[in-house]
């Protein structure tokens, strides 16, 4: 089980020695407007690099790592995430290590601490993708190299960077735009509101009543809210159609996560008039140029195909920009060195 691949039980409760902590990605919330704003102006600059294929820029960025390590640390599968994590580090000159939860000693015989400390020894940073959100805490309090956030149950940063950047090429702004998301409250969402409204776009959030929204993050939306002059919005409510009405962007997401299989019945049922169509937009009176987007994998009850694949839809766009989304991360936080406006 995934679970033991990260017990805490085996932790050794000893302080990192003392050194120049690095800076790591946990969340969209723990960066300011302007610094968000810069990963995604980086990773549209990394697209324009590699569409354009600007060779001599792309041997001046394959310099900028050559010769290190990135370690892939994943007790999650993932097709997106291994993809462009790998190809950034490729990028930078960087060799990809993918650990899995077979493939090395920790939960088995060796505790997060001792592994932390071996791995960010040997490497330039390490992309965790895990459960907890407590497993990225303890990897950032005994790594001495950057910890890049690639999914855990509370957070998901680099969808985040990914989805704006989405919406950008989509709509050439941000700006004045409104961002529906009709589904579960997960961790897409925690970081997808708060970088939302960090570049200027309204967010109205629906989900079952059953169903609590984390109060962290709505306290850190209204926060933002509160500072913008009545220039934004953000909501959470109980009907689609409410979230729907105006909405330039249209998300959603799995409502049921890796793990949560046996959950399936109860979660259909809990999430029954969830399934985005042509008729629930419709009906919802979104905006004539609204846009679809869903970070994969998709499953059909949670929106038809007469939306997945319409030409409204930007999901595989949406799916190619991870990549250069984790190429702004590598330059910002492992080769600036944390310094995201350099």
């Amino acid at each position: 089980m995934f679970k033991r691949y990260f017990s805490s039980s085996m932790t050794k409760k000893t302080s990192s020695p003392i050194n120049a902590a690095p800076r790591h990605l946990v969340s969209i919330s723990q960066l300011s407007a302007e610094e968000f704003g810069a990963l995604v102006t980086k990773a549209q600059h990394f697209k324009n690099v590699v569409k354009s294929h600007d060779i001599a820029q792309i041997k001046q960025n394959h310099d900028k790592l050559l010769g290190k390590l990135v370690a892939l640390l994943f007790s999650k599968r993932s097709t997106r995430t291994r993809i462009s994590s790998e190809g950034a580090a490729a990028h930078f000159g960087a060799q990809p290590m993918f650990l899995g939860k077979d493939d090395i000693q920790l939960g088995v015989n060796e505790s997060m601490y001792d592994t932390t400390r071996v791995i960010s020894s040997m490497t330039s940073c390490v992309f965790a993708r895990v459960n907890k959100h407590s497993e990225i805490q303890e990897l950032c309090q005994h790594s001495t190299v950057p910890i890049i956030n690639s999914l855990c149950d509370m957070y998901h940063p680099l969808q985040a960077i990914t989805d704006i950047l989405s919406i950008k090429e989509a709509f050439g702004r941000t700006q004045g735009l409104k961002l529906a998301w009709i589904g579960d409250a997960n961790n897409v969402i925690n970081d997808l509101a708060i970088a939302a409204l960090k570049v200027g776009i309204s967010v109205s959030v629906s989900v079952p009543e059953s169903i609590t929204f984390e109060p962290s993050i709505v306290e850190e939306a209204e926060k933002i809210v509160s500072s913008s002059d009545g220039a934004l919005k953000f909501e959470i409510v109980h009907d689609p159609s409410k979230a729907l009405k105006d909405a330039n962007v249209i998300v959603t997401d799995t409502w049921i996560s890796m793990g949560q299989e046996a959950e399936k019945a109860e979660k259909l049922q809990q999430f029954a008039g969830y399934q985005i169509t042509q008729q629930m937009l419709k009906a919802g009176e979104v905006s004539g140029d609204w846009r679809f987007m869903h970070c994969l994998p998709r499953h059909a009850e949670e929106v038809a195909d007469d939306v997945f694949y319409s030409e409204n839809s930007i999901v595989f766009e949406e799916a190619e920009n991870r990549l250069y989304a984790a190429m702004a991360v590598i330059e910002a936080f492992v080769v600036n060195k944390g310094d995201l406006l350099k």
